[in-house]
């Protein structure tokens, strides 16, 4: 939120518009097992962005976030690691795998680019069809 803010300022003071992207998860949407803290946060992180949206597009300023599913960072690789916990897992999202960082990166830059200038406000999943279920 601090950091979003920041940048706002600059890009209002510069009078150039731009776009901020948030990273949020699957989990401020689907409540998740021994996960309260990391659920409300990005539940938060998406209420962020809508607010944001509201406010400063007016300042031709979008404003949008992610919303991905488990993603391979080396924290989540150990916290993965475990067969049984991967499979179950797995077995909710449609496409079968995690996301690889690159996955999440592409949409990301996609949402920061002039191609994508009428985007705003959006909460977009990086899951694999998990939130279909």
């Amino acid at each position: 939120m601090i950091i979003s803010q920041v940048v706002a300022r600059g890009m209002i003071e510069r009078k150039e518009g731009g776009a901020i992207v948030n990273i949020s998860s699957v989990a401020s949407v689907i409540g998740l097992t021994d996960h309260t803290t990391y659920c409300i946060s990005k539940a938060g992180v998406d209420e962020l962005t809508r607010v944001m949206a509201l406010e400063l597009g007016s300042q031709k300023i979008r404003v949008n976030a992610v919303q991905p599913v488990t993603t391979m960072t080396p924290m989540a690789k150990k916290a993965w690691s475990d067969p049984k916990k991967r499979a179950g897992m797995l077995a909710k999202i449609p496409l079968g795998r995690f996301n690889e960082l690159i996955d999440v990166a592409n949409v990301v830059v996609y949402l920061l680019s002039d191609q994508a200038t009428m985007i705003h406000g959006v909460l977009s999943p990086v899951d694999g069809g998990f939130l279909a279920i």
